[in-house]
């Protein structure tokens, strides 16, 4: 079974990928698959995911997603009620929040 991926990766004229024939360009003429230019392809791949997968490993599909931003958000203000010396340390914060939670109550 070819590698269709690493194939139009190593091959972007590649309009055609069959696994029983080989690739082709758009006039239908074959394309010479080099098994080493098809590898580096893969690699290639797999690294540019492996790069970027940190972002779905926190945010959609992986194991250690993030609380939204709001949830985060109120979880610190949180612990800055809990504590005396950080309301003071983050006064404007805290009180532009608190500004909103006191005008609007949780039923």
């Amino acid at each position: 079974m070819l590698d269709h991926e690493a194939i139009r990766k190593a091959y972007p004229d590649a309009v055609t990928i069959d696994d029983g024939t080989g690739a082709f360009k758009a006039d239908g003429s074959q394309i010479t698959l080099v098994q080493s230019d098809i590898d580096a392809a893969r690699v290639t791949l797999d690294a540019e995911a492996a790069a970027v997968k940190y972002k779905t490993d926190r945010t959609t599909d992986g194991s250690t997603t993030y609380a939204s931003t709001g949830d985060q958000l109120d979880l610190l203000w949180h612990a800055i009620d809990a504590d005396a010396d950080l309301k003071v340390k983050f006064a404007s914060f805290y009180n532009s929040i608190k500004a909103v939670k006191d005008a609007n109550p949780k039923p």
